[in-house]
């Protein structure tokens, strides 16, 4: 399957998008240490990324709070569970990985949880930020956790 890429100039940093045709496989800052080796053929045009790159810019200028992107990323029958999971947490709320494995029917799976978490390829259009301790502390975010605190307060400042 090929895949292409795009980069996206945003607020809080160069982000790289990629894409299969079925649709958005990644986003990521560039720092971010689970991003792939090879992006794929650079193809801006593509129109799974051109979408994603103007639903970031519409979420990034507070016009949108929630993604329409198709997203197909790679991963376990778990991960995958866990990701869609956080779709589902609301634009501008914030839940504890407790709450995320509650959430998934798997209480127990707290520490899988945030792994997961971790480990997902497509920030902010899938909200990994959106996820904090349990007492309410910011924990780690892949693109790190000053933009994490950004993205949250992006959210909170522009709650529709």
């Amino acid at each position: 399957m090929m895949k292409y890429f795009t980069r996206y100039p945003s607020p809080l940093g160069q982000m790289t998008l990629q894409a299969r045709d079925a649709g958005l496989t990644g986003a990521w800052f560039e720092v971010q240490t689970t991003a792939p080796d090879d992006f794929g053929m650079q193809q801006d045009d593509h129109p799974i990324l051109t979408q994603a790159v103007t639903e970031l810019s519409e979420y990034f200028a507070g016009k949108r709070t929630q993604f329409d992107v198709t997203t197909v990323a790679d991963g376990t029958d778990f991960q995958k569970q866990v990701w869609a999971m956080l779709k589902k947490i609301p634009y501008g709320e914030t839940w504890s990985y407790q709450d995320l494995a509650i959430a998934i029917d798997n209480p127990k799976a707290v520490r899988a949880v945030g792994m997961t978490n971790g480990r997902n390829p497509i920030s902010i259009i899938v909200p990994c930020h959106r996820v904090i301790g349990k007492n309410g502390k910011l924990t780690g975010y892949a693109g790190g956790v000053e933009r994490k605190e950004r993205l949250l307060g992006l959210e909170k400042m522009s709650n529709f």
